[in-house]
Protein backbone atom coordinates (compact mmCIF):
# COMPACT_ATOMS: atom_id res chain seq x y z
CA UNK A 1 0.00 0.00 0.00
CA UNK A 2 1.76 3.15 -1.04
CA UNK A 3 1.47 6.99 -0.21
CA UNK A 4 -1.70 7.21 -2.02
CA UNK A 5 -3.60 4.62 -0.97
CA UNK A 6 -3.51 5.38 2.92
CA UNK A 7 -4.79 9.00 1.42
CA UNK A 8 -7.89 7.25 -0.13
CA UNK A 9 -7.84 5.07 3.08
CA UNK A 10 -8.01 8.00 5.35
CA UNK A 11 -10.52 9.91 3.29
CA UNK A 12 -12.95 7.32 2.86
CA UNK A 13 -12.99 5.12 6.07
CA UNK A 14 -11.79 8.60 8.66
CA UNK A 15 -9.14 5.72 9.95
CA UNK A 16 -6.92 7.48 12.62
CA UNK A 17 -3.38 7.56 11.47
CA UNK A 18 -1.82 5.13 13.97
CA UNK A 19 -4.34 2.18 13.32
CA UNK A 20 -4.26 2.40 9.16
CA UNK A 21 -0.65 2.43 10.06
CA UNK A 22 -0.62 -0.74 12.06
CA UNK A 23 -3.49 -2.29 9.41
CA UNK A 24 -0.79 -1.25 6.55
CA UNK A 25 1.78 -3.42 8.64
CA UNK A 26 -0.25 -6.39 9.59
CA UNK A 27 -0.97 -7.14 5.87
CA UNK A 28 3.04 -6.42 4.37
CA UNK A 29 3.88 -8.99 7.69
CA UNK A 30 1.16 -11.11 6.06
CA UNK A 31 2.05 -10.74 2.27
CA UNK A 32 6.03 -11.66 3.80
CA UNK A 33 4.96 -14.48 5.90
CA UNK A 34 2.96 -16.51 3.23
CA UNK A 35 5.69 -15.57 0.43
CA UNK A 36 7.89 -17.14 2.82
CA UNK A 37 5.61 -20.39 3.18
CA UNK A 38 4.95 -20.37 -0.61
CA UNK A 39 8.64 -20.93 -1.30
CA UNK A 40 9.07 -23.68 1.45
CA UNK A 41 10.00 -27.43 1.17
CA UNK A 42 7.10 -29.71 0.99
CA UNK A 43 7.35 -32.97 2.71
CA UNK A 44 7.64 -36.03 1.40
CA UNK A 45 5.78 -37.76 4.09
CA UNK A 46 3.13 -34.89 3.42
CA UNK A 47 3.21 -36.21 -0.44
CA UNK A 48 2.32 -39.79 0.65
CA UNK A 49 -0.56 -39.00 2.71
CA UNK A 50 -2.01 -36.45 -0.09
CA UNK A 51 -1.23 -39.46 -3.08
CA UNK A 52 -3.21 -42.12 -1.03
CA UNK A 53 -5.57 -40.29 0.53
CA UNK A 54 -6.61 -37.62 -2.19
CA UNK A 55 -6.71 -39.28 -5.95
CA UNK A 56 -7.47 -35.86 -7.44
CA UNK A 57 -3.89 -35.18 -6.62
CA UNK A 58 -2.27 -37.49 -8.39
CA UNK A 59 -4.47 -36.13 -11.75
CA UNK A 60 -2.76 -32.62 -11.15
CA UNK A 61 0.24 -31.31 -13.54
CA UNK A 62 3.70 -30.79 -12.10
CA UNK A 63 2.93 -27.08 -12.23
CA UNK A 64 -0.78 -27.28 -10.21
CA UNK A 65 0.34 -29.58 -7.80
CA UNK A 66 3.86 -27.42 -6.55
CA UNK A 67 1.38 -24.01 -6.31
CA UNK A 68 -1.00 -26.24 -4.04
CA UNK A 69 2.09 -27.24 -1.99
CA UNK A 70 2.38 -23.41 -1.57
CA UNK A 71 -1.51 -23.19 -0.58
CA UNK A 72 -1.34 -25.70 1.90
CA UNK A 73 1.81 -24.79 3.63
CA UNK A 74 -0.43 -21.31 4.05
CA UNK A 75 -3.85 -22.95 4.99
CA UNK A 76 -2.26 -25.15 8.06
CA UNK A 77 -0.48 -21.56 9.17
CA UNK A 78 -3.63 -19.49 9.25
CA UNK A 79 -6.04 -22.32 10.22
CA UNK A 80 -6.79 -24.31 13.71
CA UNK A 81 -7.67 -28.06 13.36
CA UNK A 82 -9.76 -29.02 16.83
CA UNK A 83 -11.18 -32.51 16.92
CA UNK A 84 -14.03 -33.14 18.32
CA UNK A 85 -15.89 -36.02 19.58
CA UNK A 86 -12.80 -37.88 21.74
CA UNK A 87 -10.45 -37.72 18.05
CA UNK A 88 -7.17 -36.38 17.98
CA UNK A 89 -6.00 -34.60 15.17
CA UNK A 90 -2.62 -35.89 13.07
CA UNK A 91 -1.04 -34.07 10.70
CA UNK A 92 -2.74 -37.06 8.27
CA UNK A 93 -6.36 -35.19 9.25
CA UNK A 94 -4.92 -31.71 8.54
CA UNK A 95 -2.83 -32.25 5.08
CA UNK A 96 -5.81 -34.61 3.66
CA UNK A 97 -8.24 -31.45 4.23
CA UNK A 98 -6.01 -28.88 3.68
CA UNK A 99 -5.14 -30.05 0.13
CA UNK A 100 -8.59 -30.30 -0.78
CA UNK A 101 -10.03 -27.04 -0.10
CA UNK A 102 -7.28 -25.35 -1.32
CA UNK A 103 -7.80 -27.23 -4.90
CA UNK A 104 -10.49 -24.25 -5.00
CA UNK A 105 -7.76 -21.29 -4.13
CA UNK A 106 -5.68 -22.73 -7.36
CA UNK A 107 -4.73 -20.26 -10.57
CA UNK A 108 -6.24 -17.41 -9.50
CA UNK A 109 -6.12 -14.64 -6.52
CA UNK A 110 -7.38 -15.73 -3.60
CA UNK A 111 -8.73 -14.38 -0.06
CA UNK A 112 -7.08 -17.46 1.19
CA UNK A 113 -10.57 -18.31 2.70
CA UNK A 114 -10.00 -14.74 5.07
CA UNK A 115 -13.21 -15.04 7.76
CA UNK A 116 -12.33 -18.96 8.48
CA UNK A 117 -10.06 -19.49 11.65
CA UNK A 118 -10.89 -23.23 12.69
CA UNK A 119 -11.99 -26.34 11.46
CA UNK A 120 -14.13 -28.63 13.85
CA UNK A 121 -13.52 -32.57 12.66
CA UNK A 122 -15.47 -35.56 14.33
CA UNK A 123 -14.57 -38.94 13.66
CA UNK A 124 -18.00 -39.93 12.48
CA UNK A 125 -21.74 -38.44 11.19
CA UNK A 126 -22.34 -36.32 14.41
CA UNK A 127 -25.84 -34.92 15.18
CA UNK A 128 -25.98 -31.37 15.49
CA UNK A 129 -29.15 -29.75 16.76
CA UNK A 130 -31.41 -27.33 14.45
CA UNK A 131 -34.46 -25.06 15.00
CA UNK A 132 -36.92 -24.35 12.14
CA UNK A 133 -39.68 -21.88 11.70
CA UNK A 134 -43.44 -22.98 10.06
CA UNK A 135 -43.71 -18.98 10.15
CA UNK A 136 -45.51 -18.96 13.80
CA UNK A 137 -43.78 -21.68 15.83
CA UNK A 138 -40.23 -22.53 16.52
CA UNK A 139 -39.73 -25.76 16.28
CA UNK A 140 -36.18 -27.53 17.59
CA UNK A 141 -34.88 -30.62 16.17
CA UNK A 142 -31.55 -32.61 15.07
CA UNK A 143 -29.89 -33.68 12.55
CA UNK A 144 -27.27 -36.36 11.42
CA UNK A 145 -24.44 -34.39 10.07
CA UNK A 146 -21.32 -34.86 7.27
CA UNK A 147 -20.08 -31.50 7.70
CA UNK A 148 -20.91 -27.71 7.99
CA UNK A 149 -20.07 -24.07 6.92
CA UNK A 150 -20.65 -21.41 9.19
CA UNK A 151 -20.80 -17.71 7.78
CA UNK A 152 -17.93 -15.98 10.17
CA UNK A 153 -17.73 -19.42 11.99
CA UNK A 154 -15.91 -22.34 11.73
CA UNK A 155 -16.48 -25.12 9.04
CA UNK A 156 -17.16 -28.57 10.72
CA UNK A 157 -16.79 -32.31 8.89
CA UNK A 158 -16.75 -35.73 10.14
CA UNK A 159 -13.45 -37.36 9.33
CA UNK A 160 -15.22 -40.32 7.87
CA UNK A 161 -16.86 -38.90 5.65
CA UNK A 162 -13.77 -36.63 4.27
CA UNK A 163 -12.11 -40.27 3.59
CA UNK A 164 -15.16 -41.81 2.01
CA UNK A 165 -16.14 -38.86 -0.46
CA UNK A 166 -11.96 -37.93 -1.51
CA UNK A 167 -11.17 -41.84 -2.30
CA UNK A 168 -14.11 -42.31 -4.47
CA UNK A 169 -13.22 -40.12 -6.89
CA UNK A 170 -16.15 -40.65 -9.13
CA UNK A 171 -19.15 -40.22 -7.19
CA UNK A 172 -19.49 -36.47 -7.23
CA UNK A 173 -19.34 -36.38 -3.59
CA UNK A 174 -16.91 -34.60 -1.63
CA UNK A 175 -17.53 -32.90 1.92
CA UNK A 176 -14.45 -30.75 1.78
CA UNK A 177 -14.98 -29.35 -1.52
CA UNK A 178 -18.79 -29.18 -0.92
CA UNK A 179 -18.15 -27.18 2.80
CA UNK A 180 -15.57 -24.90 1.54
CA UNK A 181 -17.00 -24.04 -1.41
CA UNK A 182 -20.07 -22.89 0.88
CA UNK A 183 -17.19 -20.85 2.32
CA UNK A 184 -16.15 -18.89 -0.87
CA UNK A 185 -20.01 -18.39 -1.58
CA UNK A 186 -19.76 -16.27 1.85
CA UNK A 187 -17.36 -13.96 1.68
CA UNK A 188 -19.15 -11.44 0.27
CA UNK A 189 -21.89 -11.75 3.44
CA UNK A 190 -24.50 -14.05 1.82
CA UNK A 191 -25.05 -17.21 1.59
CA UNK A 192 -26.79 -17.28 -2.15
CA UNK A 193 -24.68 -19.43 -4.39
CA UNK A 194 -23.38 -16.25 -5.89
CA UNK A 195 -19.32 -15.81 -4.76
CA UNK A 196 -17.48 -12.80 -5.64
CA UNK A 197 -16.38 -12.99 -9.05
CA UNK A 198 -13.69 -11.80 -11.07
CA UNK A 199 -15.55 -8.66 -12.96
CA UNK A 200 -19.33 -7.15 -12.41
CA UNK A 201 -20.63 -8.37 -15.62
CA UNK A 202 -20.07 -11.63 -14.81
CA UNK A 203 -22.77 -12.33 -12.51
CA UNK A 204 -25.63 -11.62 -15.70
CA UNK A 205 -24.67 -14.63 -17.01
CA UNK A 206 -23.88 -16.10 -13.60
CA UNK A 207 -27.32 -15.83 -12.72
CA UNK A 208 -28.69 -17.01 -15.72
CA UNK A 209 -26.94 -19.97 -16.49
CA UNK A 210 -26.94 -21.66 -12.63
CA UNK A 211 -31.00 -20.24 -12.18
CA UNK A 212 -31.77 -22.14 -14.78
CA UNK A 213 -29.69 -25.22 -14.05
CA UNK A 214 -30.80 -25.22 -10.42
CA UNK A 215 -34.81 -24.86 -11.15
CA UNK A 216 -34.20 -27.70 -13.77
CA UNK A 217 -32.77 -29.97 -10.97
CA UNK A 218 -35.94 -28.54 -9.00
CA UNK A 219 -38.27 -29.98 -11.69
CA UNK A 220 -35.97 -33.40 -12.07
CA UNK A 221 -37.93 -35.66 -8.92
CA UNK A 222 -36.01 -38.85 -8.96
CA UNK A 223 -34.39 -39.14 -12.04
CA UNK A 224 -30.73 -39.34 -11.85
CA UNK A 225 -28.32 -36.46 -12.37
CA UNK A 226 -24.85 -35.98 -12.91
CA UNK A 227 -25.50 -33.11 -10.07
CA UNK A 228 -26.65 -34.14 -6.67
CA UNK A 229 -30.50 -33.73 -6.16
CA UNK A 230 -29.55 -32.12 -2.69
CA UNK A 231 -28.78 -29.08 -4.93
CA UNK A 232 -32.18 -28.46 -5.82
CA UNK A 233 -32.31 -27.52 -1.50
CA UNK A 234 -31.47 -23.79 -2.02
CA UNK A 235 -29.14 -21.83 -4.56
CA UNK A 236 -26.42 -21.85 -2.08
CA UNK A 237 -26.26 -25.74 -2.21
CA UNK A 238 -26.83 -26.22 -5.84
CA UNK A 239 -23.42 -24.30 -5.89
CA UNK A 240 -21.81 -26.26 -3.64
CA UNK A 241 -22.80 -29.76 -5.55
CA UNK A 242 -21.82 -28.31 -8.53
CA UNK A 243 -18.96 -27.56 -7.47
CA UNK A 244 -18.46 -30.99 -6.18
CA UNK A 245 -19.66 -32.40 -9.73
CA UNK A 246 -17.37 -30.33 -11.78
CA UNK A 247 -13.99 -31.55 -9.56
CA UNK A 248 -14.75 -35.08 -9.59
CA UNK A 249 -16.98 -35.58 -12.74
CA UNK A 250 -15.83 -32.72 -15.13
CA UNK A 251 -16.51 -35.34 -18.72
CA UNK A 252 -20.40 -35.88 -17.44
CA UNK A 253 -20.91 -32.16 -16.80
CA UNK A 254 -19.00 -31.32 -19.81
CA UNK A 255 -21.51 -33.20 -21.54
CA UNK A 256 -24.71 -32.54 -19.92
CA UNK A 257 -24.35 -29.15 -18.52
CA UNK A 258 -21.89 -27.52 -20.76
CA UNK A 259 -22.89 -23.70 -19.88
CA UNK A 260 -22.53 -24.41 -16.15
CA UNK A 261 -19.13 -26.32 -16.80
CA UNK A 262 -18.13 -23.28 -18.24
CA UNK A 263 -19.38 -20.75 -15.68
CA UNK A 264 -17.34 -23.00 -13.55
CA UNK A 265 -14.47 -23.23 -15.35
CA UNK A 266 -14.32 -19.85 -16.04
CA UNK A 267 -14.55 -18.90 -11.96
CA UNK A 268 -12.10 -21.43 -10.97
CA UNK A 269 -9.57 -20.78 -13.65
CA UNK A 270 -9.32 -24.44 -14.02
CA UNK A 271 -10.43 -27.38 -16.21
CA UNK A 272 -10.52 -30.63 -14.88
CA UNK A 273 -11.04 -32.40 -18.14
CA UNK A 274 -7.74 -31.26 -19.21
CA UNK A 275 -6.26 -33.93 -16.44
CA UNK A 276 -8.34 -37.08 -16.98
Amino acid sequence: MDTKDLTILFTATGVPVLAAVFIMIKRLHRRVKRKKLVGKAFGEEWVKIIKANVPLYNRLPDSLKEELHGLIHIFLAEKSFKGCGGLGITDEIRVTIAAQASMLLLNRKTSYFRKLRTILVYPHTYVARTVSSNGVIEIEGRSVRLGESWQNGPVVLAWDSVTGGTRNIADGRNVVLHEFSHQLDQEDGAADGAPILEHRSSYVTWARVLGEEYEALRKKGRRKTVISKYGATNPAEFFAVATESFFEKPKQMKKRHPELYDELKDYYKLDPLEWL
